[in-house]
């Protein structure tokens, strides 16, 4: 099988309602999803930051979850966030948080989720931290754009708030470049969901190239940025650009999934780079698990020779 079609396979999967519902309540689910998840509870998520502080590593925390249905949802999966903010103020960690905007209330009413965002930005500014507005489908790429623009050009907001751009999307260049007229901080990542070759490339190899091109423009820009990738060519692209240029190495970071490639993250950390780890938590990890599937055939081979075990 190729991996293509490895892809899609476990990205249609991911959208499958009634295998979610087993899968995030049936014990082997967890089990399996204890890999790439910090686990269930907000407690979790503060005990693998601790555990990832001592080792110099920080973190960006996720609750997981999208497309709520409700407000009462949208203000509930809030309330998570500033907890969040409140432990990593109360403990002195390193560590911001990244929402999605389904999840704050977008696919109900813009207006609820710019003030449901907006809050969790005032209160990651009070907590000396930061929000990230995770992206998701193309469907919702320029909304996220311009939400975060709109909430960075508020009060108190610089410097606190930033995105995420995928670098398979044709549109990404022109983004980078909107952004960074505002001097907001990007992620950029290559892409978990499944877009049409109109929108996006089809080929990794394009993917790739048009990655270390964004990444060169993103380094040399002065705002600081982050590298989400555990893709060893574009890893060592981005060391030879920064030796080249005489980059500091802590003026960006890498950043990398809890559970994926922990050997390459402490050989970063050990070699100088900034180095942030994505830990997501939460019940509603199914959507999420299903694309880390489909980003790493690798990550199957794993998770079968376990399940062997």
């Amino acid at each position: 099988m190729t991996t293509n079609v490895l892809r899609s396979a476990f990205i249609a999967l991911s959208q499958n309602k009634q295998l979610r519902a087993f899968a995030e309540h049936s014990s082997m689910g967890q089990k399996m999803s204890g890999r790439f998840i910090a686990g269930l509870q907000v407690s979790d998520a503060l005990r693998v930051a601790e555990t990832l502080n001592r080792e110099g590593i920080p973190v960006s925390l996720d609750s997981l979850g999208e497309n709520v249905s409700t407000p009462e949802e949208a203000q509930r999966a809030a309330q998570i966030y500033h907890q969040l903010l409140d432990a990593i103020q109360r403990r002195g960690l390193q560590a911001n948080v990244s929402v999605k905007l389904t999840q704050m209330g977008m696919n109900i009413s813009p207006s609820i989720a710019r003030q449901i965002t907006s809050d969790l930005v005032d209160h990651a500014a009070a907590a000396d931290s930061f929000l990230r507005v995770d992206m998701e489908g193309s469907d919702w790429t320029q909304t996220t754009i311009e939400m975060t623009r709109n909430l960075h050009a508020m009060p108190n907001h610089r410097g606190r708030v930033g995105t995420v751009l995928q670098s398979y999307l044709y549109r990404c260049e022109n983004d980078v470049h909107t952004l960074l007229a505002d001097g907001i901080r990007i992620r950029l990542c290559k892409g978990a969901y499944k877009e049409p070759p109109n929108l996006a490339f089809p080929d990794k190899k394009d993917m790739d190239a048009n990655y270390v091109k964004l990444m060169k423009i993103l380094l040399t820009s002065g705002v600081y940025h982050g590298l989400a990738t555990h893709d060893e060519a574009i890893i060592r692209a981005t060391k030879r650009f920064v030796e080249e240029e005489g980059i500091d190495k802590r003026s960006f970071e890498f950043q990398m999934l809890y559970g994926v490639r922990r050997d390459l993250q402490s050989s970063l950390v050990k070699e100088g780079y900034g180095m942030r780890v994505y830990v997501p938590f939460g019940t509603e990890w199914y959507p999420y698990f299903m694309r880390r599937l489909a980003e790493r055939p690798a990550n199957v081979l794993f998770l079968a020779k376990n399940l062997l075990k």
